[in-house]
């Protein structure tokens, strides 16, 4: 491709992003092979990954889509680095990292939308499907949609190199990847969304996340007392009142549920939406197969589920059945609707 062409490409493709291969300086002569920074890169992409991963159960990797999906992931981020590698060991041409890097790219893009699609219609449907089926109608979803993923990218994918020539005597090899406008962009949206509705509560947030944690502690010691009550006591004969723990008046005034939520949503993920509108606004973008991970996965849940907790109650309460998640909604759910008469927080496990 000649240099004259390549600006109108990247216009008319603004969803692509151009990899540097290899590049060559102008006296020197000397080479450059940038294939280990992308190894890197992947590898530590995959570190990420299998962190992230022991956020979920075993149970919930096989009985959850999401789950499924965030262990399909890691699967994939190791099979990419492999063949990263071998690629950088074989010293193979430059066009076999070019296809290897865009068809990857490829094909993690086209994932999110359907991730994220498929993920509301399995809350949707419930307990529908006992266990052991569930698990394998979520298997067969997930090998379906990445099988749909990689035949679509292999036949739309470009691996035609880019050769860049300067009038200084430089070479630039470059390849052409997918980034993750849908993702990057929502989290943008996400972020100004939560910047704004804070603007008319600044003065009142500190007091709130105070009381937040407060409830929170009081939470975690209610759930130690239950696990020590299981111990001495059998299950069927516990009452409500065994079930409470004395918490003290709620902070008023107190914010709204929605307000609330974000706020439980903000604790855990603002630093993450930070890092990413940072990314965009100094022009740093990320090929699709780095941007789709598991943390931007259960971003996504954590919006999933917070809306499902907020419409579910209004009619439950703090015990909405909801899937599990990292943020703590019932603690937020208490911060705005205060405790039951007597002053009381009633913690209800799961399991019971």
């Amino acid at each position: 491709m000649h240099l004259d062409t390549l600006p109108g490409r990247l216009q008319k493709e603004r969803s692509t992003m151009l990899a540097v291969l290899e590049q060559w300086g102008d006296d020197t002569g000397c080479h450059r092979d940038n294939m280990e920074f992308f190894i890197l890169l992947m590898l530590s992409k995959f570190g990420l990954d299998v962190c992230a991963l022991g956020l979920y159960s075993s149970a919930r990797l096989f009985t959850s889509l999401l789950g499924m999906f965030s262990l399909t992931i890691v699967l994939a981020d190791l099979v990419m680095a492999f063949f990263m590698v071998t690629v950088w060991l074989l010293d193979t041409e430059s066009i076999s990292a070019c296809f290897l890097m865009a068809f990857s790219s490829a094909t993690y893009g086209t994932l999110p939308l359907p991730m994220v699609c498929l993920c509301l219609l399995d809350y949707c449907l419930g307990d529908t499907w006992k266990t052991s089926y569930k698990a394998l109608t979520n298997m067969a979803v997930t090998l379906l949609m990445w099988t749909f993923a990689g035949v679509y990218s292999y036949s739309t994918v470009n691996v035609e190199l880019i050769e860049l020539r300067y009038a200084a005597g430089k070479k630039v090899l470059l390849c052409e990847v997918q980034v993750t406008t849908v993702i990057t962009f929502f989290l943008l949206g996400l972020f100004g969304l939560m910047i704004c509705s804070m603007l008319p509560f600044c003065s009142r947030i500190s007091l709130w996340m105070c009381e937040a944690r407060r409830l929170h502690k009081a939470r975690e010691n209610q759930e130690n007392q239950w696990s020590d009550l299981l111990t001495s006591t059998n299950r069927s004969k516990l009452t409500m009142s065994e079930e409470t723990n004395y918490l003290g008046k709620t902070t008023t005034p107190r914010p709204p549920l929605w307000f609330s939520l974000m706020l439980g949503f903000g604790t855990y993920w603002m630093p993450y939406l930070v890092i990413n509108a940072a990314c965009l606004v100094l022009g740093f973008w990320v090929p699709a197969y780095i941007g789709v991970n598991l943390l931007w996965l259960e971003c996504i849940d954590s919006v999933i589920v917070a809306v499902m907790f907020w419409a579910k109650s209004s009619t439950q309460g703090p015990y909405a059945r909801v899937p599990p998640n990292v943020c703590s909604w019932e603690v937020y759910w208490h911060l705005s609707n205060g405790t039951d008469n007597n002053d009381t927080m009633i913690y209800k496990p799961s399991h019971v």
